[in-house]
């Protein structure tokens, strides 16, 4: 299954619980929307680059009351990468629910956990 699948199915089931943010991190670029007669279609100009959230951000930020959750998803065979890994550790050792979820039921049990 796609893993994009995975995390619309994973956000609206967390929906009922709490608010779920889909995160992007690093960059992108930002500018003015215009419409060129040239090219027959909008296009942005005065372009500048923009840094989004750091590199590992978890791909789902979990908001209920008294509680946080940083989701990172992957599909079966998806794996973390190296900054991935060190986000969720990071995020766990400041006492932060943090870890990979694969399928809702994951991230239905992942959010009735605490970090250790």
């Amino acid at each position: 299954m796609l893993e994009s699948k995975i995390q619309n199915q994973i956000r609206c089931e967390l929906s009922k619980q709490g608010r779920v943010f889909r995160t992007n991190s690093g960059e992108f670029w930002q500018g003015k929307v215009v419409y060129s007669k040239e090219f027959n279609k909008p296009v942005l100009i005065n372009l500048r680059r923009v840094d989004g959230l750091p590199a590992g951000f978890s791909d789902l930020l979990f908001v209920a009351p008294s509680k946080v959750a940083f989701i990172e998803t992957k599909n079966e065979s998806g794996r973390l990468r190296p900054e991935q890994k060190n986000f969720l550790n990071l995020m766990r050792s400041m006492g932060y629910i943090a870890g990979v979820a694969r399928s809702v039921d994951e991230a239905v049990k992942l959010i009735g956990s605490r970090a250790d």
